[in-house]
């Protein structure tokens, strides 16, 4: 049986920034090697202390925490990018899943390459692959979407858009949906691409994981207070009551 030796600080880098991707329900599905990163690094950059702090007392870790939100990224980084530079290594960490992917780091990042800073990037949980793989939809060719956008008018803008590309790379999309605004997502894929089929999944890796097909009209009737994240997919190739839009991508 093979066993994973501890790193130590000599292992890593100096001044290097490491994305470390964290489990997304299931404290289990950390990998080794993210473990031993946090476990060496001098500080850990993250959205939310209190939730960081959960998987690190879990592990037994104990690391200086340093905010990094969509509010405070551009305020923070000279100081991140200070500590870096005095050959520190930080691990960059979001609430669940992989950093960057929906949420803060990527200014960060993106700071740190035109400065010449190293950065490194750790494999690793992410919701988009497992709802992905269980959907029963083709997983050859997706598109992630992220969050639809938070105006009416450029969602429909949008969603209108993926019709015209569809025409030309059909494909499976792949969007993250948040409990209040599920609702009027579907409502507007609905006018869109009309009453197609399209997969829920929430809870992804926790005890009550569920991922479920169904056409939008059912689920209207059936979502009527949507709680926790879920992730939306559907693939207009694969509804044949599908309704295209003939609009031109720009």
């Amino acid at each position: 049986m093979l066993k994973s030796e501890p790193a130590s600080q000599k292992d890593l880098k100096n001044d290097m920034l490491y994305i470390v991707p964290t489990p997304i329900g299931n404290l289990k599905d950390i990998t080794l090697r993210a473990l031993e990163v946090l476990q060496t690094v001098d500080g850990i950059i993250c959205e939310d202390t209190r939730r960081t702090s959960l998987l690190l007392n879990h592990y037994s870790i104990k690391k200086r925490l340093l905010v990094l939100n969509d509010y405070s990224e551009a305020k923070v980084f000279p100081q991140i990018a200070e500590r870096l530079k005095e050959g520190e290594n930080l691990a960059l960490v979001s609430d669940a899943g992989t950093p960057l992917v929906s949420d803060p780091g990527y200014k960060l990042v993106r700071e740190c390459i035109k400065q010449n800073i190293p950065v490194d990037s750790l494999p690793g949980p992410s919701s988009i692959l497992p709802a992905l793989a269980l959907s029963g939809l083709p997983p050859d060719k997706f598109m992630f979407l992220g969050y639809l956008p938070e105006k009416p008018g450029h969602r429909l803008k949008l969603l209108r858009k993926l019709s015209a590309i569809h025409q030309l790379l059909p494909t499976t999309y792949i969007i993250f949906a948040a409990p209040h605004k599920l609702l009027r997502s579907i409502t507007d894929i609905k006018e869109v691409f009309g009453d197609i089929e399209i997969v829920l999944a929430k809870e992804l890796t926790k005890i009550h994981q569920s991922v479920k097909g169904g056409k939008i009209s059912k689920w209207m009737e059936q979502l009527k207070k949507p709680k926790g994240e879920y992730v939306l997919l559907f693939n207009i190739h694969t509804n044949k009551t599908a309704k295209f839009t003939k609009t031109k991508a720009n």
